[in-house]
């Protein structure tokens, strides 16, 4: 049996033990929102298909919606070619519980999958019929942090953005200049309704960054006059175009081949994950944990969906901020970024075995108990302490999520600054330097001991993908393994730890650059220095 709306009405399909099908007519849902679109969605990937379809999906089942979810991929065409249009659309969200059982699920909330690619002249139309669209309320999007950025590390457009801004927006390939030239559309060719955009990846402030973006290519268009200043005005003012801020979390690993595996032993085809040439893993399903939490600032011009009635908490700008600093600065992601790398030098693929060693288990009790917590703020809605409980007692340690390091370590060279980059001011800001500072100053060595890519044992290991690595690695080309101190002491780190553009501080006027070039020194010493200086300052 194949995933498709035919099988749904299939008897033998419907009646898979174990498998829950919609209750609501998934037909009736994709033509209502393929006639008046309410919610649409950039980046169809792994972590949409498992929280905002699920959120989406049960909606549906409530009754509190009566249409589904628009989604637009920008980046990986293949995703559709391959995920979406062979199975209608439909997905399969598989729960991976700590006690080993599985929640299956088949989610019908996912009526269009568009390509947003000015190349294709159909699909591009589609996308600006959606976006003249009056009934449009929300446009969210999860994209990973490198999707917002425009610049380098020095201050330099990357070519693809670069090509963009002085083009016309019917050209626009990257996703923040595909969604300006979206909102154009709305502006010059529909009702100029307002709309929400929302981010809902995992960076600080991520509505402002998100905001940043959309305003910088206005302003680079507007100067070369390729749109209006009225354009400019419209998409500026926060009650015409608003960028609400957001907290999501949910640890969603690469679909797993057992998964798919017993998805196949039950009867449905074609369930192997697949990796595309832009190497995006996924699957006809997605497999994540149940816990799932996400937090909106309520901030919408034109009405929203009734997104409280899935779970999601809705509240004020200044609560989500501190939602997720809580998540993203101290009780969950610093842990995830400062373990992966060791993980990767120790041996260890998935995530959750390295939560078992005990050094690492350490490591991250002193960056979320020790480091963390004394400095984050209380959202008040969630618990920091709870909140990190949860994570270090029962979601970390879940060996059936089957979570990978290397995926985690995926762009993490974009990620440290936001990662420990807001603990550590805040330290400077109560005491004058981050001195104080032990777990934090261990991740980034670990980071930059990461980047030689040899593990512990001096053999070459892969690293994630990451576009900042031959950056990087060019900076620290003068390092050599088992004698890194000459370098060291002549510079090689210091053009990283002082970038304030990574980190959002220079780490020498922090207080403990040099802390982390003794560290670094420490672990590239040779053979078995990670784990030895792992023992050494745990």
């Amino acid at each position: 049996m194949k995933l498709s709306l035919a099988a749904l009405n299939n008897e033998e399909f419907r009646s898979k033990a174990g498998i829950s099908l919609p209750s609501y007519d998934v037909n009736e849902v994709y033509r209502r929102t393929r006639e008046n679109p309410v919610w649409v969605h950039f980046g169809i990937g792994n972590i949409f298909r498992s929280f905002l379809g699920r959120i989406a999906d049960r909606l549906l089942e409530e009754g509190a919606s009566d249409r589904g979810l628009t989604c637009v991929e920008t980046y990986d065409f293949e995703v559709v070619d391959r995920i979406y249009d062979p199975y209608d659309n439909l997905g399969i969200s598989v729960i991976l519980n700590p006690d080993g059982t599985k929640d299956v699920q088949v989610l019908g909330c996912f009526a269009e999958a568009v390509r947003a690619d000015a190349e294709r002249p159909a699909e591009w139309g589609r996308l600006k019929e959606i976006f003249r669209s009056g009934s449009l309320q929300m446009v969210s999007l999860t994209i990973t942090e490198k999707g917002y950025a425009l610049q380098d590390s020095e201050g330099r457009y990357f070519p693809s953005v670069q090509k963009d801004l002085v083009s016309e927006p019917d050209r626009a390939c990257h996703a923040m200049t595909i969604l300006t030239a979206m909102l154009l559309e709305r502006f010059e060719n529909g009702n100029a309704a307002p709309l929400s955009v929302v981010s809902m990846d995992n960076c600080s402030q991520n509505g402002k960054r998100l905001r940043d973006a959309v305003l910088t290519v206005t302003r680079e268009w507007c100067e070369r006059g390729i749109v209006s200043t009225d354009f400019a005005d419209w998409v500026s003012d926060e009650e015409q175009v608003a960028f609400p801020w957001t907290m999501i979390d949910k640890i969603t690993p690469r679909p797993s081949e057992a998964v798919a595996k017993e998805l196949e032993e039950a009867g449905i085809e074609d369930m192997q994950p697949l990796i595309t040439q832009k190497k995006t893993f996924i699957a006809p399903f997605v497999n994540a944990e149940r816990p799932q939490y996400l937090v909106i600032e309520d901030h919408f011009p034109n009405g929203r969906p009734r997104l409280e009635a899935g779970g999601v908490y809705l509240t004020d700008r200044e609560t989500v901020n501190k939602a997720e600093r809580m998540k993203v600065t101290a009780c969950l992601n610093p842990i995830h970024t400062a373990l992966c790398t060791y993980d990767c030098m120790l041996g260890y693929e998935l995530f959750a075995d390295g939560m078992g060693d005990p050094e690492l288990s350490k490591l991250a009790h002193l960056i979320g108990y020790d480091e963390g917590l004394p400095v984050v703020p209380d959202p008040g809605i969630l618990s920091p302490r709870a909140f990190l409980d949860e994570v270090i007692e029962e979601r970390f340690p879940n060996p059936y999520l089957g979570d990978t390091s290397q995926r985690i370590a995926t762009d993490i060279s974009q990620m440290v600054g936001i990662r420990f980059g807001e603990t550590i001011k805040a330290y400077v800001r109560r005491d004058g330097r981050a001195a104080a500072l032990t777990g934090i100053p261990l991740a980034i060595a670990g980071w930059l001991r990461y980047l030689l890519a040899l593990d512990d044992q001096g053999q070459p290991m892969e690293l994630a993908p990451d576009p900042m690595i031959p950056q990087l690695q060019e900076m620290m080309r003068s390092i050599c393994f088992g004698n890194p101190e000459d370098a060291v002491n002549a510079g090689a780190l210091s053009e990283i730890l002082s970038n304030d553009r990574i980190f959002g501080i220079n780490l020498y006027e922090a207080g403990i650059g040099s802390l982390i070039e003794t560290m670094f020194c420490e672990e590239a010493a040779g053979p078995g220095a990670v784990r030895k200086t792992l023992k050494h300052y745990l």
